[in-house]
């Protein structure tokens, strides 16, 4: 490109944020296609399109709670110790409240008795019958950074990284992830071919 003094080069675009397919995610909303009005927590950021897209499929309520910025707040102020006790009082919902818990990575992020309060309140919410969807990775990845899941479409997420002060905490063995969410079966697990494992939970009736 030329440079002309005194006028600034045109800006390179931004890259585009890498696509992965999701094998759970169909398996997700099929789940919760039989409910009426389903409500959905999502424990991401706020992304409009993903509420928008999970309004649009199921016509269903959809409460965002952002769970990894709890986690950075605790951490840039030193109080990481107090998350498990937190995130016990975190849910104002009633017992058995909820259809669906789009949970992401999140528990890669959590320490084990942080993990095990959050489990344990997703599993108070969240009704017979109810839909779990996780993804856990890979402690070897060296992963410092927290990721958005933005639905590109029924099958394929986009993944948009951003800051992070702490990273991972955990690699989550299949057996722990289990005991983990012990109140819940799991209906499929995929271990996809960036290393996420995804699995769908469901709730016994």
């Amino acid at each position: 490109m030329l440079k002309v003094p005194g006028v600034l080069a045109e800006a390179s675009p931004a890259p585009l944020d890498p696509v992965f397919p999701t094998k759970a995610l169909p398996k997700f909303l099929a789940c919760l296609t039989s409910c009426e009005s389903p409500v959905l927590v999502d424990l991401g950021p706020v992304i409009p399109s993903n509420v928008s897209f999970f309004c649009e499929q199921l016509g269903c309520k959809v409460f965002v709670e952002d769970i990894c910025a709890e986690v950075e707040r605790h951490v840039r102020q030193g109080r990481r110790d107090a998350l498990p006790e937190f995130l016990r009082a975190r849910f104002s919902r009633p017992a058995e409240s909820v259809d669906g818990v789009l949970c992401w990575d999140v528990i890669d992020y959590l320490e084990k008795p942080a993990a095990q309060a959050l489990a344990a309140e997703l599993m108070r919410v969240l009704r017979p019958n109810g839909a779990l969807l996780g993804s856990f990775g890979n402690l070897r990845e060296g992963k410092t950074h927290y990721t958005k899941y933005i639905v590109a479409d029924e099958a394929h997420l986009r993944h948009r990284a951003y800051a992070a002060t702490c990273g991972r905490q955990a690699s989550w063995p299949n057996r722990d992830i289990i005991r983990l969410f012990a109140g819940l079966r799991v209906s499929d697990s995929f271990l996809l071919k960036n290393n996420q494992r995804e699995m769908l939970f469901r709730k016994p009736a």
